[in-house]
């Protein structure tokens, strides 16, 4: 009788680790395009955005698919069928043609979408409600982790692997390791996952979803600040604004320090509010300062304050009042499908604001800037779940 995997520690950290890797494959991808477009003698600039459209595409159908998934077939199997789309990255680095570069970056980056909704329910299935918000913020932060890792680090590990397509090849046999390994996990009702039931949350479906207007108000809060972060990295560069890395960096220690805070401090919306406010403060200061040490401490500030209040935010749904396994997952599937769907109406309009003007990309900032206060102004519509200590 094969082994099982039972401590929910170990659980943590099989999901930790794969949408580790998930950044690491992805954002190694984006790093390694100008290689493999060379590779295949793309030249078209077109051919090249539909890669990356195409996984927005993904995000957006996978994260809306993926509590059907677990309806159909469960969380941990649901879990595992994201960790095998992830796998099939390992084509990316050698495909021989576009359309199957474009496929693996599509399938890669629905198993991705899909893995970032199943953590939450495998989060109240194992553990309880005490331990979510930590688990949650670290679970907030393993993108970042990965990203951090490849972009500081990736031309080390291509050294050591032997070159980059090398290197996409191993975090794909990883992540092929990780997901055997899910397999063993032992998904059987635990005392930490019995949550409060009431009969309309236990057909809680996607229909019930669309109508519940906490769904849209908490998808809308986030998508601005979610709108920024893509466009920071797709058109900030070109716009000659590169701090894009600081934000990334200060992401991590402010993802802690959010972990640390909501420890102690049980009430979610106050960090949020004035994280919000300091957002929007320092997107304006990264978009229209002059000066580069300006710029770089506005990215500083704006990348702890996007990650400090994570843990608050992904912790609401599952404080809400007769909250199911079944639930949270539409309820995160909703979250992400919605606010991609906004975000990628967003980047498309910046971008189509630069064309409008010629370049300029003051417009866009304006916009952008705009955008990025949802945070705060959702903290005032959002509700307080967390209770104040005695």
């Amino acid at each position: 009788m094969p082994m099982k995997i039972t401590h929910k520690y170990t659980v943590e950290a099989l999901v930790f680790s794969s949408y580790v890797l998930f950044a690491m494959a992805w954002v190694g991808g984006t790093a390694s395009m100008d290689q493999i477009m060379a590779s295949m003698q793309i030249e078209s600039f077109a051919s090249a955005s539909l890669l990356s459209g195409a996984v927005t595409l993904a995000k957006i159908v996978g994260t809306f698919a993926a509590a059907y998934l677990t309806l159909k077939f469960g969380v941990k199997y649901a879990f595992w069928l994201a960790a095998l789309l992830i796998v099939s990255g390992i084509v990316t680095p050698y495909a021989p043609n576009y359309d199957l570069l474009l496929l693996s970056r599509f399938l890669m980056g629905l198993g991705g979408a899909f893995m970032i909704v199943y953590f939450n329910p495998i989060v109240m299935h194992w553990f309880t409600p005490a331990e979510r918000p930590v688990i949650n913020g670290l679970n907030a932060v393993a993108f970042n982790v990965g990203t951090a890792i490849v972009l500081w680090g990736m031309p080390h590990i291509n050294a050591i692997s032997g070159g980059w397509q090398h290197s996409l090849v191993w975090f794909s046999l990883c992540s092929l390791v990780l997901a055997l390994l899910w397999l063993l996990v032992r998904f059987e009702p635990l005392a930490t996952a019995k949550v409060a039931v009431t009969e309309d949350a236990t057909d809680y479906r996607y229909r019930d979803g669309l109508k519940d207007r906490f769904n849209w108000i908490y998808a809308i809060t986030y998508s601005g600040l979610l709108s920024f972060y893509i466009c920071l990295f797709t058109f900030y560069p070109q716009a000659g604004i590169s701090q894009s890395k600081w934000v990334i960096g200060f992401g991590i220690i402010g993802t802690i320090a959010g972990i640390l805070y909501s420890r102690r401090q049980p009430l979610r919306l106050p960090v949020i509010r004035w994280s919000g406010a300091w957002i929007v403060l320092t997107v304006f200061g990264l978009s229209f300062a002059s000066a580069p040490w300006l710029q770089t401490l506005c990215a500083i500030v704006l990348g702890f304050c996007i990650f400090l209040p994570v843990t608050a935010l992904v912790s609401i749904p599952h404080e809400l009042p007769a909250m199911t396994v079944q639930k949270v997952t539409v309820v995160f599937s909703l979250f992400w499908s919605i606010s991609y769907l906004i975000s990628t109406l967003v980047l498309w309009l910046f971008g189509k604001l630069v064309d409008i003007n010629h370049g300029s990309y003051v417009a866009s900032f304006v916009l952008i800037t705009l955008l990025s206060s949802t945070v705060f102004i959702g903290s005032y519509f959002l509700p307080e779940t967390g209770s104040q200590k005695e």
